[in-house]
C-alpha cells in the first residue's frame, strides 16, 4: 500500500534532517530518563517506610511464643490473618566480636560485647518479612551468621568472628552476610539447626511467628489482632508481641528531615525536563518553517503539513522515550540505593506506573508542542512561510545588533557582539533556554548550600571534633568497646575509677579539658516522653553544643534545653520552669536552647549538682576529654585509661551518604541543563547554517565562528547565573528549616549562613559554565563547516 503524502513527506524530512531527528531523540531520551528518576524519587519519598514495608511484606505483628509448631500452624488460618511466616526458633545471646579501633587510632581490632536476638531462618525470603540481603550470602550451615545492618552503611564487616558467651563451649560464628529487616524482627540470623547450640542452659525454648492481618493500621486494630492470636494459643503461650507501628513511628521520625530536599530535587528535574523538551521540539518545528512553505507551494493542505511534522517529531521522540525509560531505571539503581540508605529502608525502586506514565507524558508533550507550532505554520501562506524560514521576523533582534554595534560594545570583537545579539532574534526560545539554565544553576547553588549545611549539622551534633569519651565500666554503653573484658580481678568502685581516670587525664600533656558527664532518662510530669538528663560535673561550655538561642548555663539553677523540651512544655528561653518527678521537684531558669534533635525527645543539660535534686541517683558515666593541639585519641589510651572504654566522634556513615546523594543529584541536574543547551544550540546552528556560510564567505575564521556560537549562549548563561544565586539561596533558606521542623528541632543560625563570598562568585558563573559547556560541541561543528556546504544548505 502506498504511503500517504504526509507520511512520505515525514519520511523525507527524517532522512534529510538526520541531525534534527537525533537531537529530538537525544533530548527526549535525557528528559525521560531524568523525569523517570525524578518522579521515582518523589514517589519513593512519599511515605518511604510504607512503600518498603509493602514491598518487603513487613511483619505487622512479631510474636514470641512457647507454643508448638502445630499450635502455631493453627493460628495461620484465623479469620483476620492474611499471611504468616514461621515458626522460627529464637534465642537471645550475648556475643563478643572484634571491630576496628575508633577513627584516629591504630592497632589490632578490639572486642565489642553486644546482646542480640537471633532467629533461625533457612532463607531470607518468605511471605512475611522478606529480608533484603545487602552483602555476602545467607547462613546455610553451622558457624555462619547474618547480621542486621541499619541500611545506612553501618554494620559488621563480612568475615568478622563472633563468639557467643555464657553458652557451653562458647560457640564461634563467622559473619557471612548483612541484611535489612524492615521491622527489625531480629538482630542476627542463623540456620535453624544452629539455634539449639546458642541457647543458654535453662533458657526457655521460644519461637518467633510473623503475621500480617487484614486490618492492622491502628493501635486498636493491632491489639485486637494480638488478642485473636492469644486466644487461639494455650494460656501463657504468647510471651510477647511487637507491633509494626512502633517501628514505623521511629523510622518516620528519622526519615522526615530528608524528604524535603529529595522532593525539591525531584521537582526541579521534572520542570527542567518539560522545559527542555518543549524548547527543542519547538525549535525543530520553527527551523522547518521554510520547508513547510515549500510543501504548501506544491499542493499540501494545512492538515497534511501538520501531520507530516507531528510524525517527524513523534518518531524520534518515541524512540527517545523507550530508551530514556530504560536509562532512567538504570540510573535509579545506585541513586535509589543511596536514598534507601538515607531512609534506613531495605530497598527502593521506580514504581511500574512511573515507567509507563513518564514516557507517555513526554511523548504527549513532544507531540502537542509540535502540533501547536505546526498548526500555526500550516496556516501561513507559502510565501510567508518560506520568508519566515529564512530569517526571524524583522522586529526581532535588529535593535540588539544595532545597540551592540555602538560604543562601548563596539570595542568588542564583531563575532562576539553578533553572538550576544543572536538570542534576541528568537525571544521565546531564549526565554525557555534561560529558564532551563536558571533551574540548573539554582540546583547547583541549592546543592552546594545543602551539602555545607549537612556538614555543619554533623559537626554540631558531634560536638567538639578533637574530643574523646572515657566511659566508666560500671555503666557501659550498649555496643561500646570493652577493653580487658573477661575473667580478672573485681572491678573497682565507681568512685575509685573516677579518681583513676582523673589522675590519668591530669598526667597526660595531650589533655586540654575534661569534664565528668552523667546521663539518665526519667519520667517528668507534663512531659509526654521520657526526659533525657545530661549533667556535667564542671565547666562544659567547651564541649561544643550549638546554641540556637540564649546562652550556655552559667551557674546553679540554670539549664539549657533542646527544641523538643520547649515544644512539649510550652516554655521559652528565659522562663523559669518547675520539673516534677514523683515527690521530687526542681525549678530551673532556661538559659538557652541547644541543637540536639534527639528524634523529638526532650533533653535538659545542667550541672550535675542542679539535676541531682530531681534525680538523686545521677552519677558520672563517662568523662568528655578535649585533646590539645596535635594530640591523637590514642594518647588517652596510653595515659592510664587503657582499661576503660575510649571512643571518638566523627562523621557518620549516613552523613557521607547524604552528601554523596546531594552531589549526585546536583551534578545530574547540571548535566541535564547542559544537554538542553547543547541540543538547543545544535538546532539553532543548523537553522542559521546559511547565515553561517555568509559569515565564512566574508572572512570569518573558525576561531571567530566558535566565539560567535559560544557567545550566543554565554550572555544567557551569565544572566541565568545571576538570577540563580538569590533563587538558590532563597530555596536553601526555605527547605533547610522545613527539614529541621520535620526533625522536630529548630536550627542554629550557622546552619543557614553557609555561603562564603568566594563560593557565591563561583556559583554566579555556574550558569555561564553550563551555557558554555553546552555550546562548545556545536560551536566546533560550526567552525569546521565548509563555506560552500553552508551556503548550499537549506
Amino acid at each position: 500500500m502506498r504511503a500517504s503524502p504526509a507520511v512520505r513527506a515525514a519520511r523525507g524530512g527524517l532522512s534529510g534532517r538526520r541531525v534534527q531527528a537525533m537531537v529530538i531523540g537525544l533530548v527526549v531520551l535525557v528528559a525521560t530518563a531524568a523525569s523517570t528518576l525524578a518522579l521515582g524519587l518523589l514517589v519513593d519519598s512519599n511515605a518511604p517506610f510504607d512503600h518498603a514495608f509493602a514491598a518487603q511484606h513487613g511483619s505487622q505483628v512479631t510474636a514470641t511464643t512457647s507454643a508448638s509448631a502445630a499450635q502455631l500452624a493453627a493460628t495461620t488460618g484465623l479469620p483476620g490473618v492474611t499471611a504468616a511466616a514461621g515458626p522460627f526458633p529464637q534465642a537471645t545471646v550475648t556475643t563478643t566480636m572484634l571491630v576496628p579501633p575508633p577513627p584516629g587510632q591504630s592497632g589490632p581490632p578490639l572486642p565489642m560485647q553486644q546482646q542480640l536476638t537471633v532467629s533461625g531462618r533457612a532463607s531470607p525470603g518468605g511471605p512475611v518479612d522478606d529480608l533484603t540481603l545487602h552483602s555476602g550470602h545467607w547462613a546455610t550451615g553451622p558457624g555462619q551468621v547474618v547480621m542486621l545492618t541499619d541500611g545506612q552503611g553501618a554494620g559488621v564487616a563480612i568475615g568478622t568472628p563472633v563468639t557467643v558467651t555464657g553458652v557451653p563451649g562458647s560457640p564461634h560464628l563467622t559473619v557471612v552476610g548483612t541484611a535489612t529487616s524492615i521491622t527489625h524482627t531480629a538482630q542476627a540470623w542463623v540456620a535453624p539447626a544452629q539455634i539449639a547450640a546458642l541457647r543458654a542452659p535453662g533458657a526457655p525454648q521460644v519461637t518467633q511467628m510473623l503475621y500480617r492481618f487484614a486490618s492492622a493500621g491502628t493501635t486498636a486494630q493491632i491489639n485486637a489482632d494480638i488478642a485473636e492470636v492469644r486466644a487461639a494459643l494455650p494460656h501463657g503461650a504468647l510471651i510477647g508481641a511487637d507491633s509494626w507501628l512502633t517501628v514505623k513511628a521511629q523510622a518516620t521520625g528519622s526519615i522526615a528531615p530528608w524528604v524535603p530536599f529529595l522532593v525539591t530535587f525531584g521537582l526541579i528535574g521534572l520542570v527542567m525536563s518539560v522545559l527542555i523538551v518543549a524548547n527543542v521540539v519547538s525549535g525543530a518545528v520553527v527551523a522547518g518553517t521554510r520547508r513547510i512553505g515549500v510543501l504548501k507551494s506544491i499542493g499540501f493542505s494545512p492538515g497534511q503539513v501538520v501531520a507530516s511534522y507531528v510524525i517527524q517529531v513523534a518518531v524520534p521522540a518515541f524512540l527517545g522515550c523507550v530508551a530514556g525509560v530504560v536509562a532512567g531505571n538504570l540510573l535509579s539503581v545506585p541513586l535509589l540505593s543511596q536514598t534507601a540508605q538515607v531512609y534506613g529502608v531495605g530497598a527502593l525502586a521506580v514504581p511500574v506506573w512511573v515507567d509507563v506514565a513518564v514516557p507517555l507524558a513526554m511523548l504527549a508533550l513532544a507531540g502537542l508542542t509540535a502540533l501547536l507550532l505546526a498548526l500555526r505554520a500550516g496556516r501561513m501562506s507559502a510565501v510567508r512561510a518560506i520568508a519566515t524560514g529564512r530569517a526571524p521576523r524583522p522586529a526581532h533582534g535588529y535593535a540588539a545588533h544595532r545597540l551592540l554595534g555602538r560604543d562601548p560594545w563596539a570595542r568588542l570583537p564583531r563575532p562576539v557582539t553578533i553572538g550576544l545579539a543572536g538570542p534576541f532574534a528568537r525571544p521565546t526560545r531564549t526565554a525557555v533556554t534561560l529558564a532551563a539554565i536558571v533551574f540548573g544553576a539554582t540546583a547547583a547553588t541549592f546543592g552546594a548550600g545543602l551539602a555545607a549545611s549537612a556538614a555543619r549539622v554533623n559537626n554540631d551534633l558531634n560536638l567538639t571534633p578533637e574530643q574523646v569519651q572515657v566511659n566508666i565500666p560500671g555503666a557501659p554503653a550498649p555496643g561500646s568497646v570493652l577493653k580487658g573484658a573477661g575473667p580478672g580481678p573485681a572491678v573497682p568502685s565507681p568512685a575509685a575509677q573516677e579518681r583513676a581516670v582523673v589522675a590519668a587525664l591530669r598526667a597526660q600533656p595531650g589533655t586540654a579539658h575534661y569534664v565528668a558527664e552523667a546521663d539518665d532518662d526519667i519520667n517528668v510530669t507534663g512531659v509526654a516522653d521520657r526526659l533525657s538528663l545530661i549533667g556535667f560535673g564542671g565547666d562544659a561550655s567547651w564541649t561544643g553544643y550549638a546554641l540556637i538561642t540564649g546562652h550556655w548555663y552559667a551557674g546553679p539553677g540554670q539549664a539549657d534545653v533542646n527544641t523538643a523540651f520547649l515544644t512539649q512544655t510550652g516554655a521559652k528561653v528565659g522562663d523559669t520552669y518547675t520539673l516534677a518527678s514523683g515527690t521530687r521537684h526542681l525549678t530551673v531558669r532556661i538559659a538557652g536552647q541547644v541543637f540536639q534533635p534527639r528524634g523529638g525527645r526532650p533533653e535538659i543539660i545542667a550541672a550535675t549538682s542542679t539535676l541531682a535534686a530531681l534525680d538523686p541517683g545521677l552519677a558520672p558515666g563517662q568523662y568528655d576529654v578535649a585533646l590539645g593541639h596535635n594530640a591523637l585519641p590514642g594518647c588517652i589510651q596510653t595515659a592510664g585509661c587503657s582499661q576503660y572504654n575510649v571512643s571518638t566522634s566523627g562523621s557518620s556513615s549516613q552523613q557521607l551518604i547524604i552528601i554523596g546523594l546531594i552531589t549526585t543529584l546536583t551534578l545530574l541536574l547540571v548535566a541535564v541543563a547542559a544537554l538542553g543547551v547543547l541540543n538547543t544550540v545544535v538546532l539553532q546552528t543548523r537553522e542559521r547554517v546559511h547565515d553561517l556560510g555568509v559569515f565564512k564567505a566574508v572572512g570569518m575564521t573558525p576561531r571567530q565562528t566558535t566565539a560567535m556560537v559560544v557567545c550566543s549562549t554565554a550572555g544567557i548563561g551569565l544572566v541565568a547565573g545571576l538570577i540563580a544565586i538569590p533563587a538558590g539561596i532563597a530555596l536553601h533558606h526555605y527547605v533547610v528549616p522545613v527539614m529541621g521542623n520535620a526533625g522536630q528541632t529548630a536550627l542554629p543560625a550557622s546552619v543557614l549562613t553557609v555561603y562564603q563570598p568566594w563560593e557565591l562568585i563561583l556559583l554566579a558563573v555556574s550558569g555561564l559554565a553550563i551555557a558554555v559547556a553546552g555550546a562548545l560541541l556545536p560551536a566546533s561543528w560550526a567552525a569546521r563547516a565548509r563555506t560552500a556546504s553552508a551556503l548550499r544548505a537549506e
